[in-house]
């Protein structure tokens, strides 16, 4: 360490972990390599000096403490995948760098030239690695070991994850990369205020048990957070999420018992949710924004999840460069689209505003809870508002990305009321309970084998004298 004895790595983020201890490196006083030009060739090396250092399973009822990896701020450069196969890693920076570069991407040369900033930035790690078929080789950290234990608490906090650039055009959420890619079995891992920034996938997560996804930036991403293959008890918490169109914000297949609540997910995303096979689950209290029909979606006989106190709200896409895109769903897809047996969707606001030209198929009645398939699912005590606006004559998207979507979120005024399907009930669908959640004529559902109550409208409720 060119006159440092290990562990002594001065000027480093002291406040965070003592940088006496043999077990805590800064990449940049490491004497192997560059960071700024490969921090992936870095920290390959300080986790293979880890391995070196921790050898015995058992020394005195312990022997492999881990280790804790600090990355300043700073540009960092990844051209060599990182490969993490030991437990007990913290890999740690000073501030997650996230600012736009979708907005960046669209703003005129003459424009740009003016701005304070162009790229992310605090502790900034660069994806560059090279082009090859193979998802996983493409992931700037890869987590993979094989046989027992499990692979168990590795943690990533403060730090950002750049794919810097989309191929194709800067719109169009592909490029192959992946911030964190977590191949085999786990246990009680913790990913916390990350930024992942243009990447097609922000976080993959396989068998995962106890993981938590908390406090992160996760947005202009093919896809947010995927979790995949089988798990259980993991949460996703407390996240603003923004993936693209063609991607997922949060996924979740074949997996048990988990929490996805307060989040703030952004619009644009094929969905905001979406479980495949997931059971005994809780969404609540989340925020939903989409530009596109369905925002939830249940398929593959999800069972016994709860959806409740969540904000949902639907609208159309005010920022004239992402007016050609959306998900390929049309509006009779339902905005909540269910497939499954024994759910609760309970007490959430729906709103749904929308210019009645950007309705799919033209003149449609929109679809906002739907059951498509399965049996015994209780909806009950949604309000859902739906709206219509109609536009000044020459009203076009604007160009300028905040304060047209802001614009748009908090205008109220001058809405009239849009023709909507509360609630519909497939034929596939049986043994339904229905209640509160749609007037009589905005409900479709067969009474003969589901049990309904509709939501009373003013001038229909009964009198005190006809009820005795």
């Amino acid at each position: 360490m060119t006159g440092t004895a290990p562990g002594q790595r001065a000027g480093t983020h002291k406040d965070e972990f003592d940088m006496t201890s043999a077990n805590a490196y800064d990449v940049t006083t490491w004497p192997m390599g560059n960071a700024h030009e490969d921090i992936g060739a870095v920290i390959n090396s300080i986790i293979a000096d880890i391995k070196s250092r921790q050898a015995l399973p058992d020394v005195n009822n312990g022997g492999k403490p881990g280790a804790v990896i600090y990355i300043p701020p700073g540009d960092f450069r990844l051209v060599t995948q990182v490969l993490i196969d030991i437990s007990y890693l913290k890999i740690i920076g000073s501030g997650h760098g996230f600012t736009s570069s979708s907005i960046r991407f669209n703003t005129p040369a003459h424009e740009l030239k003016h701005w304070h900033e162009i790229w992310p930035g605090g502790s900034r790690v660069l994806v560059d690695l090279p082009e090859t078929d193979d998802a996983a080789s493409r992931s700037a950290f890869l987590v993979k070991r094989s046989g027992n234990p499990r692979i168990s608490s590795v943690e990533f906090a403060d730090f950002c994850i750049d794919g810097l650039h989309f191929e194709g055009d800067e719109n169009s959420y592909r490029n192959g990369k992946t911030g964190i890619h977590v191949a085999s079995a786990n246990d009680s891992f913790r990913i916390t205020g990350m930024g992942f920034i243009y990447l097609e996938h922000g976080i993959v997560s396989h068998h995962s048990d106890a993981l938590s996804i908390d406090n992160n930036f996760i947005a202009e991403c093919g896809n947010c957070i995927e979790l995949r293959g089988m798990g259980q008890a993991c949460r996703i918490s407390n996240n603003l999420i923004g993936a693209g169109y063609a991607g997922h914000s949060i996924y979740a297949e074949n997996y048990g018992g988990v929490l996805v609540s307060a989040n703030n997910v952004f619009p644009r995303g094929r969905s905001s949710i979406h479980f495949s096979g997931v059971a005994r689950s809780s969404i609540t209290g989340n925020r939903f924004h989409s530009f596109y029909p369905g925002m939830l979606i249940f398929s593959d006989d999800c069972s016994e999840n709860l959806v409740s106190s969540n904000h949902f709200l639907r609208d159309g896409e005010p920022w004239s460069p992402m007016t050609p895109y959306d998900n390929g769903l049309d509006d009779l897809f339902g905005l909540l689209h269910i497939n499954g047996s024994n759910n609760s969707i309970i007490a959430n606001h729906i709103s749904e505003s929308i210019d009645t030209r950007l309705i799919k198929p033209p003149a449609a009645k929109p679809v906002i809870i739907r059951l498509v398939s399965g049996k015994e699912n209780y909806v009950a005590n949604n309000h859902i508002v739906a709206t219509t606006v109609t536009p000044e004559p020459g009203d076009v998207p604007n160009s300028e990305c905040f304060s047209t979507q802001v614009a748009a979120i908090i205008s109220t005024k001058g809405l009239t009321t849009l023709d909507v399907t509360a609630v519909k009930v497939e034929q596939e669908s049986t043994q339904n309970t229905v209640l509160d959640s749609g007037s009589d004529t905005q409900v479709m559902i067969d009474q003969a084998v589901n049990a309904f109550r509709g939501t009373p409208t003013p001038g229909q409720q009964q009198t005190s004298a006809a009820i005795a």
